[in-house]
């Protein structure tokens, strides 16, 4: 079963959807329970880095989502992703979680429209799991302003929006990253959330 984990902040219900056209069992939570019995987690989220890491602590779950993370196959989904890095500088200096090193700043593309919003091809940079099954000409769906910051053994993909953008990041072992929307991202995308619903420890 994988745990959508559920902490207000959005995103949650077309993960859901998506998990459920696939057939994958999930359950969306906010029990620590459901978290640590479950076989995956999917940490989503829409919104800024300090409200949703306010959320996250608010909800008690911080502790258990870093110490599951290392035990099991996770998933962060857009801003979900940005929260894995060590910090986040959204309107302010603000502590990630952690999982993956880096951190994550506003993009400066002067003569591009930020947010950066629509389909953009992913660019592989390492293999990866979660890749299984791709083509050479993959296209995925964005909506971002902010983006992260990590070295180059940390980032799997990388679309390119007048400077790389990192797509798909991981720490090596279990913890996946997807700055796109994977749910909103057509076949691609789901043969995405495939993989990693088949992922095992």
């Amino acid at each position: 079963m994988i745990a959508i984990i559920d902490y207000g902040a959005g995103n949650i219900f077309s993960v859901k959807n998506a998990l459920d056209y696939l057939g994958c069992e999930n359950k969306l939570t906010a029990k620590k329970e459901d978290i640590i019995a479950a076989d995956a987690l999917i940490l989503p989220g829409v919104g800024a880095f300090p409200w949703a890491m306010s959320e996250l602590n608010k909800s008690g779950l911080v502790e258990t989502v870093k110490e599951q993370a290392r035990l099991k196959p996770f998933m962060g989904i857009c801003l979900g992703m940005q929260l894995l890095f060590d910090k986040g500088n959204e309107f302010e200096e603000c502590d990630g979680l952690g999982l993956v090193k880096g951190y994550v700043d506003k993009m400066d593309e002067p003569d591009l429209v930020i947010p950066h919003m629509g389909w953009n091809k992913l660019e592989i940079n390492r293999d990866c799991p979660l890749f299984n099954g791709l083509g050479k000409d993959e296209f995925v769906y964005f909506v971002h302003s902010y983006k992260a910051f990590c070295e180059d053994e940390n980032l799997y993909a990388y679309c390119e929006y007048g400077s790389k953008v990192p797509a798909v990041v991981g720490d090596g072992k279990y913890v996946y990253g997807c700055q796109f929307h994977p749910e909103k991202s057509g076949e691609t995308g789901l043969k995405i959330l495939k993989n990693f619903a088949e992922l095992r420890t």
